[in-house]
């Protein structure tokens, strides 16, 4: 009998570590990905970027500016640069939709992509999501897959604030902390690449 236990007990063991071997020779063949991009998010005037789709049918949300109602969505076309200016190097557009997402709190639900046309990887998409709570200064949102060079991407995004250009433009950082996979047949890179290195 205390043999039996003793035996399942190794046979436990010997399966967690086989487990978290496989978990970390996956890790080891990920190559990482850090971005650093501004998002001019405009919604208004010219050079408008953002308009709204759909007219939310829920009730006006207190916590934000008048006008804004759960469900409101927003469909966008936003630049990003380089730097903070909207003048600053071209890199890209983030493509997709927000959303009012909660009946009292300044909550946004997200889904863009980021086409990316400039950099190591110009022609590549990273596809973010999640949840924009704009009373917090940094929000985290998730890197849920991606295309080209970019393909099966997996991280987050530490999304905030960083500049208010005007009443209708306002400029996001976006904070990319993601990896892809190595091809079997290509040695695990060092490092990322990035538009602005955050390290």
């Amino acid at each position: 009998m205390a043999g039996s236990a003793a035996n399942k007990r190794l046979l436990f063991l010997l399966l967690a570590a086989a487990v978290a071997l496989t978990f970390a020779a996956a890790s080891a063949r990920r190559r990482p990905v850090r971005l650093r991009l501004y998002m001019h998010d405009i919604v208004g005037g010219p050079g408008q970027t953002a308009v709204l789709l759909v007219k939310g049918a829920g009730p006006e949300n207190p916590s934000m500016h008048p006008g804004n109602y759960f469900g409101d969505t927003v469909a966008v076309d936003d630049l990003l640069t380089e730097g903070l200016a909207v003048d600053s190097k071209a890199v890209g557009r983030a493509q997709g939709t927000y959303m009012v997402g909660s009946m009292r709190d300044p909550v946004f639900v997200v889904s863009v992509t980021l086409l990316l046309t400039a950099g190591p990887y110009n022609g590549s998409t990273l596809i973010v999501a999640g949840h924009d709570d704009t009373s917090e200064a940094v929000r985290e949102l998730a890197v849920v897959g991606g295309t080209g060079r970019l393909r099966r991407a997996a991280g987050h995004v530490l999304w905030s604030m960083a500049k208010v250009e005007s009443v209708l433009h306002a400029v996001l950082e976006l904070d990319v902390h993601a990896s892809v996979p190595v091809p079997s047949d290509a040695a695990p890179a060092r490092g990322g690449h990035a538009f602005v290195s955050s390290e």
